[in-house]
């Protein structure tokens, strides 16, 4: 990024800040409820040194220091029973056409009681997984398929929530993560989606119909679970792919698997696993490519420096994983007629995947995050 583009990076977010800031204090003179804001905005990032070697060649372009992620959110009440919430990525290319593409979200909700909602704009595709739900800045590796999925589309969702708050069955229709054309086809999903809390486990589950072609889906079963015991939590996911009944017989599948551990409220250690096998039956457009089979397996440590509190907004962490296995995702070397070839004269194919076999991935880094207004009201306070 150059010294102009992030100048102008800094104005937009600073313009956003003042307006939001104005438009609260109208509202707070009005007399809006307190608890309904109509402006809650945060700034997030994490800044990552990276060493990556293959087969224990060192790889240039994927070390070094890197801003994996630079967040802009803002969450408000706009009424009693309409709400929204807004995330945009700041760390990639900026230019007007690409600024809706680099929006996560932007929804909309009515509640018109407390047991439902409906929420319609820009949102995540509603599907099952623990590592699927947590937000990336929260995770160092993932599976193959989290590296593929499109998993923000524009659509529409209707839930109902249980009286006591445990169960949520939620129902999403929405564009399809295959439609990557944007234009010349117009393809859906449509996700059911369970997440139920009893005890010491928590349940996310979801069946997943993606179109990918005229009258022709891509089926999900996503069994996402999680148990915590203390300060201990195990997670377990299991996701099975297939576009049709005979396929869903784990031919195109992913696992992963995970145990973290806190201590004294300040540092989290964890251990992770995940395993991705990509058969026959794998769409294209998911960028899974048949006869990947990969096992990746590692761990890490997190440092909350402020964690006394349960405090989460600096953390540190250092995580290394490895990785073993195929990856088949390679295309010929350019998009246009030139092609690169080797001494022998066959055209040179890249690597297009995330993971690949014998890959040693070290990240250790910073994260931050910043509750605008709050800082504000400290301040005026003060």
């Amino acid at each position: 990024m150059t010294t102009n583009s992030l100048r102008k990076l800094i104005c937009r977010v600073a313009l956003v800040a003042v307006a939001a800031f104005s438009v609260s204090a109208l509202s707070a003179q009005s007399g809006y409820e307190k608890n309904n804001e109509i402006f809650r905005i945060g700034v997030e990032g994490r800044l990552d040194y990276l060493n990556q070697a293959v087969a224990g060649n060192h790889d240039v372009a994927g070390s070094g220091f890197k801003v994996r992620y630079f967040n802009f959110r803002m969450d408000g009440q706009i009424s009693p029973k309409f709400s929204y919430s807004w995330r945009q990525r700041f760390n990639r290319a900026n230019s007007i056409s690409e600024f809706a593409q680099n929006t996560d979200w932007f929804t909309l909700t009515y509640k018109p009681t407390s047991n439902w909602a409906i929420s319609a704009g820009k949102q995540v595709l509603m599907i099952g997984g623990w590592e699927y739900d947590r937000a990336p800045i929260e995770l160092y590796f993932c599976s193959e398929f989290w590296n593929n999925v499109n998993c923000y589309q524009l659509g529409a969702s209707v839930a109902y929530t249980t009286n006591d708050g445990n169960d949520t069955i939620l129902f999403q229709a929405s564009q399809s993560p295959y439609d990557t054309t944007l234009s010349s086809v117009d393809y859906y999903a449509y996700n059911l989606y369970w997440s139920g809390s009893h005890g010491c486990y928590t349940a996310l589950y979801s069946l997943n119909f993606m179109q990918y072609a005229p009258g022709k889906y891509d089926k999900y079963i996503a069994l996402g679970n999680q148990f915590k015991f203390g300060d201990a939590t195990i997670q377990l996911d299991l996701m099975n792919r297939g576009t049709s009944l005979r396929d869903l017989c784990f031919d195109n599948f992913s696992i992963m698997g995970e145990f973290a551990y806190l201590i004294a409220d300040r540092v989290n250690v964890f251990a992770k696993a995940t395993y991705d096998k990509i058969g026959s039956s794998a769409v294209a457009a998911s960028g899974l490519i048949p006869g990947t089979e990969l096992t990746r397996v590692g761990g890490g440590v997190e440092y909350y420096p402020m964690g006394h509190k349960g405090n989460r907004d600096v953390r540190l962490h250092a995580a290394y994983s490895y990785t073993l296995g195929v990856n088949t995702n390679f295309e010929e070397s350019s998009a246009c007629d030139c092609h690169k070839y080797d001494e022998n004269g066959a055209v040179i194919k890249e690597f297009k995947g995330t993971a690949q076999n014998k890959l040693g991935y070290l990240t250790i880094g910073l994260t931050w995050k910043i509750d605008v207004m709050e800082g504000i009201k400290n301040i005026l306070n003060k």
